[in-house]
């Protein structure tokens, strides 16, 4: 079928609204109506050749759209159904069995080669293929084939344009505190970066029952965003040494959890050294290729440690429609984040304007 999609050419190019070939969906696969899609880091990555992946390619992996048709062999959708869509998993290796789909064994040929994991593309241009299938999605266009656990049924009385923001950005920071640290009541929470990664997780701690949340930026704009979604304290990192204003706002004894968002090496350096006796630390913000931080190997022995993960290391299935359902009780308001702009053509203005009072940026495509 012909499509519209917003193409990259070149590392480093602008994204050109042009008329596409999409395959028909295989057995395990389903033909999206995309009604929306969320702009994430990651899609810039690609541009700037920060991530770098081939070209030409379709980017794009928070849409959200109507099920127009599914394979021979999908049971958990059927057209006319509402879905979110996320990373795509096999479902049948250790790591999907085990709820970490995130980890599937066949991840990145899934999600970051360019093409389903067995080379081909569901996009081709005047006869020749055009990469995507980018993050399980390249939802950056009208239409989209995914495979099936890829697209999360969701409540068709919400609109498609705050759901899209979801499948990836909010889930990750959101999955970060509810499944990854998993903070006990009362916890000391901090946040390193309020994109809408660690907004997610600032509005997770609330909902989970911090008694004390922090924000950490460099924006005093986002830092009272943080404040308005229930941060309890704010730290603008530019203004002096941040562990020793982490440590003078819980009293000296260290905050217990803290979530990086940034990457950047010597903000997580000064978060793990502001971490409590036992306290952990979650970076989930991608770092430059050669990144190597400076940890004193004696703050081990106190207990503390460092994690990793992606996309929260959840089941999205499950989580989305948690988080709705939170949204819905009033208790986690990611509405607040997003900003809604109109028309696929907005999409290069978004990557390469990057403008710092959008927190997440949405493009409704129809």
């Amino acid at each position: 079928m012909k499509i519209q999609a917003a193409v990259l050419d070149e590392r480093r190019g602008h994204l050109k609204v042009e008329q596409l070939d999409l395959a028909e969906p295989r057995a395990d696969e389903v033909l999206v109506r995309l009604v929306a899609t969320g702009v994430c880091h990651s899609d810039i990555a690609v541009v700037t050749g920060d991530l770098p992946l081939p070209t030409p390619i379709v980017l794009g992996h928070e849409g959200a759209g109507v099920v127009e048709s599914v394979g021979a062999t999908v049971t958990t959708v059927k057209p006319g159904d509402h879905v979110v869509l996320t990373f795509a998993s096999c479902g049948t290796c250790g790591e999907c069995l085990s709820g970490h789909p995130v980890y599937c064994d066949v991840s990145a040929a899934m999600n970051l080669s360019g093409t389903r994991a067995d080379g081909s593309s569901a996009w081709s241009r005047d006869g020749s293929p055009v990469h995507g299938h980018f993050v399980g999605q390249s939802s950056f266009g009208t239409h989209v084939v995914v495979h099936h656990s890829t697209a999360v049924p969701v409540d068709a009385s919400l609109p498609l344009e705050l759901l899209a923001s979801l499948g990836c950005g909010v889930q990750t920071g959101a999955g970060t505190v509810f499944n990854a640290l998993r903070p006990p009541y009362g916890s000391t929470l901090a946040v390193t970066g309020t994109g809408s990664v660690g907004l997610s997780a600032v509005m997770a701690a609330v909902a989970i029952g911090c008694r004390q949340v922090i924000a950490v930026d460099v924006s005093e704009q986002r830092l009272a965003l943080a404040k308005e979604v229930g941060a309890t304290d704010v730290v603008n990192s530019s203004q002096g040494d941040l562990t020793g204003r982490l440590k003078e706002l819980t009293g000296g004894v260290g905050v217990n959890f803290i979530v990086d968002t940034t990457g950047l090496q010597d903000v997580i350096a000064s978060a793990f050294a502001a971490l409590s006796v036992r306290g952990r630390l979650g970076v989930v913000g991608v770092s430059p290729a050669g990144t190597r931080i400076d940890l004193d190997p004696w703050s081990f022995l106190a207990g503390r440690s460092v994690e990793g993960n992606m996309e929260g290391d959840v089941v999205p299935s499950i989580f989305i429609p948690f988080l709705i359902d939170l949204y819905r009780q009033g208790r986690f308001p990611f509405d607040r984040l997003v900003t809604v702009c109109n028309g696929l053509e907005s999409l290069d203005g978004i990557v390469h304007g990057q403008d710092p009072s959008v927190v997440k940026a949405v493009v409704r495509i129809g």
